[in-house]
């Protein structure tokens, strides 16, 4: 079998990161038997597209490096690869249905059909369309259609037929016919619905393999059974489950967060460490080994190992991946990614002093603004933290002569080596306890407990703000 998977968003608002981990599966896949992966743009919906929305997708798989073999801007022999552009194959492909009796025109007004379905609600029956159109003659119907009463084509479901479909990760699945609608097939605008749409351009671009989400399982025998009247060979389907918001309660979505996959870069992740941790979401390598490369995910994934159950999108895990991916970049690689979120009052010329003091901290590069404002803003450290474990004439004491220490190093000499050469010979001099020393030490500089280490810390400042910060730190106690 020569595989073939696609991915086919709708431009219709930013790609959900359940999206953008369906796309990395069908991709992976593809990659891994040397087959193609297709980007197809279903834009059938235009009440709900949005302006640039076709670039839009493109722009966000770039960014994810993600690419398509064929699809919009990279052409193909099986194209057009938008929807909008293919509606004279899914018409041709409706009346070869009526023509070989197996699809029907439907002229019932949305009236009917409105009461239609409060009838079966009130009688506790399922809204279902019940089949008036199908016993108007072909005279009737080309009466019809020489009036111009508005229509759609709908499929003739057959009853009480049992559908069957194998599911890679789910295993046999089957459905009744009789709890399916004849569902439409070209609406009244001439456009295609969904299903018609889907299983024609799969079938025309030889999709082998359909990955997709758990909500469309109940969609997958209306496919078939358009695949059965088309007489079409089926392809292999496989349901990925979906993210469950990460507090474990309902699908993944606005409502409790922004999903997009933009956003999270917005939000300081890396386009690969997203990626990872869509890897290891439901799935893993026998190894249980949970960072690794794209090539060794391509080499590894399996469709048939992803785990039914629905994943909850761990953010905390999310974090970890990301901060570890942090902590692979070099200090210039860093410094390339984490400009666009530097505040605008961070100080440049210090920022290679700063990087690899937090880098090892920094778990997104947004955490840039939190993690570095004590170096360069103003801060205001608590009078009970500075007196803890001392007294305040001796708090003072220590200031002072910590003070006098620092102001007589030679600007010129301030470094790491200098500052921590004096600060212990102050303490050593004057036998200070190192700890409650260089404790208040490091609130007096920072305002805080918990700071990078304390004497490069203090060279990051610099020589006239530390003093400052000294003498401010005396009024307060």
């Amino acid at each position: 079998m020569n595989v073939r998977t696609r991915m086919a968003p709708s431009p219709t608002g930013e790609m959900h990161v359940g999206s953008l981990s369906i796309s990395l599966k069908n991709y992976a896949f593809a990659r891994k038997h040397n087959g193609k992966f297709v980007l197809r743009i279903e834009d059938t919906d235009k009440t709900r597209e949005i302006d640039n929305g076709v670039e839009l997708i493109q722009q966000i798989l770039k960014k994810y490096s993600i690419a398509w073999d064929e699809g919009p801007g990279v052409g193909g022999d099986k194209g057009p690869y938008i929807q909008s552009q293919r509606l004279d194959l899914y018409t041709k492909y409706a009346h070869q249905l009526i023509d070989d009796g197996k699809a029907y025109y439907c002229f019932c007004t949305s009236e009917r059909l409105e009461e239609l379905r409060d009838n079966q609600r009130a009688n506790k029956i399922p809204p279902k369309y019940d089949g008036f159109c199908k016993s108007l003659s072909k005279q009737e119907v080309e009466t019809k259609i020489n009036n111009m009463e508005p229509h759609v084509i709908r499929l003739d479901v057959p009853k009480d037929q049992e559908v069957t479909f194998n599911d890679l990760i789910r295993g046999e699945i089957t459905f009744n016919s009789s709890t399916i609608d004849d569902q439409i097939l070209i609406k009244s605008d001439g456009y295609p619905t969904y299903h018609m749409a889907v299983v024609v351009d799969d079938h025309l671009m030889e999709i082998s393999h359909i990955m997709r989400g758990e909500e469309w399982i109940s969609s997958t025998p209306k496919h078939i059974l358009l695949y059965q009247a088309f007489n079409w060979g089926l392809p292999v389907f496989a349901h990925i489950p979906i993210y469950l918001n990460p507090d474990g309660k309902g699908k993944m979505s606005k409502r409790k967060g922004t999903v997009s996959a933009q956003s999270f870069l917005d939000r300081g992740y890396l386009p690969e460490a997203l990626l990872n941790f869509f890897m290891i979401l439901g799935w893993a390598r026998e190894d249980e080994v949970e960072i690794m490369t794209m090539d060794e995910y391509i080499q590894l994934f399996d469709p048939k190992d992803v785990s039914p159950k629905s994943v909850v999108f761990d953010l905390k895990k999310l974090n970890w991946i990301n901060g570890m991916y942090i902590r692979k970049l070099s200090v210039n690689q860093l410094k390339e990614k984490i400009n666009q979120y530097l505040p605008a009052d961070f100080p440049l010329e210090k920022i290679d002093l700063i990087l690899p003091l937090i880098q090892e901290r920094l778990e997104t590069l947004a955490d840039i603004d939190e993690l570095t404002g004590f170096l360069y803003r103003d801060i205001m450290p608590e009078t009970n933290s500075l007196l803890k474990k001392s007294d305040s004439e001796q708090v003072n004491h220590e200031l002072d002569m910590t003070i006098e220490a620092l102001s007589e190093l030679d600007s010129k000499d301030w470094s790491v080596e200098s500052i921590e050469q004096s600060v212990r010979k102050l303490a050593t001099d004057n036998q200070w306890k190192p700890g409650q020393y260089f404790m208040m030490l490091r609130i007096a500089s920072t305002g805080s407990k918990a700071t990078p280490p304390l004497f490069d810390t203090l060279h990051v400042i610099g020589q006239e703000l530390l003093i400052s910060r000294l003498i401010k730190a005396k009024t307060l106690i």
